[in-house]
């Protein structure tokens, strides 16, 4: 709960609004806006409202106020939403993310920086050189992107032109070890240029280029190229690693965009010329290639027709098109290449899980935001899909979450409904009906395809959709263009797009001219930057991929990415247009909070009840209103004394009780409480100084008593003696062999008969402790895992196999299959690819026998997951899959066989005969037993079963003889029989 600010402030967390409405929302919004409060909590999320003005509230003393707290202990800020993720990593291993959503201009990317700057912050560098270097990587790579990735616009003086999901890799103790870039959908626009560099030809006057001027007005809006390379975007990419050469080498490519901009063309009867030669030679020096080399791409493409090779020369108009391709593909590559090589720096490498623990994540997406413009091209098109995959994945994580806990938790309540908008997202991306594949599927269509033909395989395919319309399906909708426009009602509001250049900017052809030419450079970098050059002329090529499916797969492939994460979630909202720090247009705001759901969001958080915690971390916090529970209380759960705490303030009537929560119904309770915690709160400081002085009197008292007492003592001489002869005989046990375990104890006089107690249980557990110190982290987890066989089957078998070292994965080690170890190797990586298990805990080759008896040879593969059953002799072929939950008991008998079953919860018990022990004699089933046993001890599983008994032992007798059972959910098996 967020309430430790003063309520002229308005409520810190929309829930706790009084009732729940658009007029009641916007008005709080607006308050703390105008108070200077840009954050306000919707339960877990933080809405973010842009201020347009520099505020002292990132600094060191900020970071170390949020630092280890929980989201209620402080007012609403970006620094918590940050450090529940880095803690939700950091104490429950678990992969997080942070999705920053909202529209152009709202403060994404700024939210972004300040997260990573506070997960830099808070991590611990140990005085470790590469922690450091990481953190100064990752910050760094934020200036060098956005150079050359964002752009001045009408709405945004720093907007994202591009799409930036990072992944910032930690090691076990919590610390940053590398990252990983994904960018999305660089947008390909014009260039801009202010400095001047003799040697790369470029003038002062931004004027003097056509890329970066309309009709003779300079565009601002190309992604500040030459003109943000300033001495600290160069200074961060020599930190990073660039060298000198690749330096000069993104300085030239920038160059020689600028100098494409200009070349101009022109006829001379019926051969197509350039009309400025020099600047031809000039980017020929650039890109260290021949000048008619650069001439004979732009004015010619070279043909191969069988064996013939041609040279078919280009009208004006197609030279004017491959000149631009030419242009914006150098940028595109440009750009992929600088985020590749910032990977390369820092990505983790030689990270070993095994020797230094398990790698999570926290992921940071800042993506561009849901744009309408007056003209909505291909690009907007492309980014409205990317915000409606977003949106899809909010309402799936947190919307549909918020319903869910209710129903786990056991509380009725009534069902709210709210608008799913995957009806949208098919309607875009679904296989051969939605529009992407339409728009492929014109491109690929032979023959002139223009724009217009599209429009019409829309209209045809699509006429019946409720969230699609153009002129032709409405022809008394004046908004809409006849042959150019069509509109798509998105979940953020009506968008019409015009299909003039859709067919060309998802073909985005560039001659394959060019790129033989850019690839045979004497420059190194701009050779790497484009590798299908060296294909030849005749060599025929896959046809590839459009920008709509490559564009398609990436933001699948993200959201997928994103849902295996826990989620933590920023909603940017803009407050105005004209970039004012005081204004705040209420009908610009509106159209925000509806499209981004956050109305839904709070009616699902209040939809009954207002607040919920843990009855642990709720009774941590009012626990010193009630007598009954302070300071500590003796009821049999933490549950009934919340119920006790509760009813004797008199709130029983309105609050739920769930299985782990307490459900508080309206603000005012919460109110109430706090009231009665901060009134008790300054009493409970009395008390303590009370407590405490009376404590030091005590303190100082019983030390005076326990002198005399040590006084009147000094006469006793078994005491003494007792006292001498142990330190004797104990004073160098460290460089004994044994470390003292074959020294006898002198019997204790009877006042230390329990101090004698405590000493040995000392001295065992430093005994122990000497013992196992030196052991390796997989020593550790065989030995754990024998101790658990031991407790689980000592005086059962006859043979534990304790004695030997456990392979656990036979099949991989050469011992058992030596011929088919390399088959299993790349079915096992297959199934950890798919499934995603972090390890395996045991596998062999088996005897099976089924329900008629029948035995036949098997393999089992038991990972951290699932338990497989694999065929031999197909190369180990997966023939069933078992979640390891399903996993109810493990049965084994006493005998010297190897017979094993695996009971699951739908009673198609797995029987099987280990199988291939070298030597013969051994037994793994105490290897099998402990090692399932000590997984599901020291994993989460444990957690999930919590409600259930304890690992237990039973040994039903069967027939003429017993077999040894484990159990881990403590349920009775049926009888095996045999």
């Amino acid at each position: 709960m967020a309430e430790h600010e003063s309520l002229e402030f308005g409520k810190a967390d929309f829930v706790l609004l009084d009732s729940v409405s658009l007029e009641e929302f916007m008005a709080n919004l607006k308050l703390r806006f105008e108070k200077g409060r840009i954050y306000t909590y919707i339960g877990e999320v933080v809405v973010s409202v842009n201020p347009y003005r520099a505020m002292n509230i990132y600094g060191r003393d900020t970071i170390e106020q949020y630092k280890g707290r929980e989201l209620y202990e402080r007012p609403p800020h970006l620094f918590a939403i940050a450090d529940a993720a880095y803690k939700a990593m950091k104490r429950r291993n678990k992969d997080t993310c942070i999705v920053i959503s909202g529209e152009s201009g709202a403060g994404k990317t700024e939210a972004s920086k300040y997260i990573m700057q506070y997960i830099a912050a808070i991590t611990n560098p140990g005085q470790r050189a590469e922690v450091e270097r990481v953190k100064n990587m990752l910050l760094k790579s934020n200036c060098v992107l956005e150079a050359f990735g964002n752009a001045k616009t009408n709405r945004n003086d720093n907007s994202s032109r591009f799409g930036k999901y990072m992944d910032i890799n930690f090691d076990f103790k919590g610390d940053p070890i590398g990252g990983h870039i994904n960018n999305y959908l660089l947008e390909k626009v014009g260039g801009g240029s202010e400095s001047l560099l003799r040697s790369l030809h470029v003038s002062k006057d931004p004027t003097a280029y056509s890329y970066i001027k309309v009709g003779g007005q300079v565009k601002v809006g190309y992604h500040r190229s030459i003109s943000a390379l300033t001495l600290s975007v160069a200074d961060a990419m020599k930190v990073i690693g660039f060298t000198p050469d690749e330096i000069q080498t993104v300085y030239k490519v920038l160059a020689t965009i600028l100098h494409l901009g200009n070349l101009t063309f022109g006829v001379d009867g019926d051969t197509t010329l350039i009309e400025n030669s020099k600047v031809v030679a000039v980017i020929g020096v650039l890109l260290a290639t021949k000048e008619e080399n650069v001439g004979k791409a732009l004015l010619y493409r070279t043909v191969a027709t069988g064996r013939d090779v041609i040279d078919k020369q280009h009208t004006t108009q197609e030279a004017s098109y491959g000149r631009d391709a030419l242009a914006k593909a150098m940028y595109e590559r440009m750009f992929c290449w600088i985020v590749g090589r910032i990977n390369d720096v820092i990505e983790v490498k030689n990270y070993d899980a095994k020797v230094h623990g398990k790698n999570t994540v926290i992921g940071v997406l800042d993506i561009y935001g849901f744009e309408i413009f007056q003209n909505n091209s291909f690009e907007q098109f492309c980014i409205n899909y990317c915000n409606e995959k977003l949106q899809q994945l909010f309402i799936q994580l947190v919307l549909r979450q918020e319903q869910e806990e209710y129903q786990r938790e056991g509380i009725p309540w009534k069902h709210i409904d709210y608008f799913n908008n995957q009806i949208i997202v098919d309607l875009v991306e679904l296989q051969h009906k939605g529009i992407f594949s339409v728009l492929d599927e014109a491109c690929m269509t032979v023959g002139k395809v223009t724009d217009e033909v599209f429009l019409q395989g829309l209209n045809s395919k699509l006429a019946k959709h409720a969230h699609y319309t153009s002129r032709k399906l409405s022809p008394t909708d004046k908004s809409l263009e006849f042959d150019r426009d069509f509109r798509i009602r998105h979940y953020a509001g009506d968008v019409v797009y015009s299909v003039v250049g859709f067919i060309d900017k998802n073909k985005d052809t560039l001659f394959q001219d060019f790129k033989r030419l850019l690839y045979n450079s004497s420059n190194p970098v701009l050779k790497m930057m484009w590798p299908e050059g060296k294909l030849s002329i005749t060599e025929v090529t896959k046809r590839p991929l459009t920008a709509a499916t490559l564009f398609k797969n990436s933001m699948i492939a993200l959201v997928e990415n994103l849902a295996c994460k826990e989620p933590y979630y920023v909603r940017c909202i803009k407050p105005n247009d004209v970039k004012s720090p005081l204004l705040f247009e209420y009908e610009r705001c509106r159209h925000q909070v509806e499209y981004l759901g956050l109305l839904e969001n709070v009616r699902v958080r209040r939809a009954g009840f207002a607040n919920r915690q843990e009855y642990p971390r709720f009774l941590q916090r009012y626990k010193m209103i009630s007598e009954f529970t302070w300071p500590n209380h003796d009821l049999p759960s933490d549950k009934e004394a919340v119920k006790r705490l509760v009813q004797g303030c008199g709130f029983e009537h309105d609050v739920a009780y769930g299985k782990t929560k307490v459900f508080v119904r309206t603000p005012r309770t919460l109110f109430c409480l706090e009231e009665q915690r901060d009134e008790m709160v300054g009493r409970i400081v009395l008390f303590l100084q009370k407590v405490w002085r009376g404590t030091i009197a005590r303190m100082r008292y019983r030390r005076m008593r326990a002198a005399l007492i040590i006084l009147r003592a000094y006469q006793h001489y078994k005491v003494k003696s007792y006292i001498k002869d142990v330190n004797r005989k104990f004073k160098n046990v460290r460089s004994m062999k044994d470390h003292g375990k074959h020294v006898k104890w002198p019997t204790p006089p009877k006042v230390l008969r329990k101090f004698e107690e405590a000493l040995r249980s000392i001295y065992n557990r430093w005994w122990a402790w000497t013992l196992i110190k030196d052991l390796t982290p997989e020593e550790k987890l065989q030995i754990r895992a024998k101790v658990a066989t031991l407790e689980a089957l000592k005086g059962q078998r006859p043979d534990l196999g304790l004695q030997r070292t456990w392979e656990g994965n036979y099949l991989v080690s050469w011992i058992d299959s030596p011929d088919t170890a390399s088959s299993f190797t790349l079915v096992s990586c297959e199934l950890q690819r798919k499934d995603k298990f972090m390890r395996v805990l045991f596998s062999c080759n088996v005897r099976k026998i089924n329900r008629f008896h029948k035995a036949e040879d098997r393999a089992v593969l038991i990972t951290d997951r699932h338990l497989y059953k694999m065929d031999p002799l197909k190369q180990y072929k997966p023939m069933k899959s078992i979640p390891l939950y399903n996993v109810t008991g493990v049965s084994v008998s006493p005998g010297k066989d190897q017979l094993v079953v695996f009971h699951t919860k739908d009673s198609r018990d797995l029987v099987v005969c280990l199988q291939g022990m070298v030597p013969a004699g051994d037994s793994r089933i105490g290897e099998l037993v402990g090692t399932l046993l000590s997984h599901f001890k020291s994993t989460s599983l444990c957690g999930a079963f919590s409600q259930r008994s304890a690992w237990s032992v039973c040994l039903p007798h069967i027939a003429e003889r017993s077999t040894f059972t484990y159990c881990p959910f403590g349920q009775p098996l049926e009888k095996l029989h045999r």
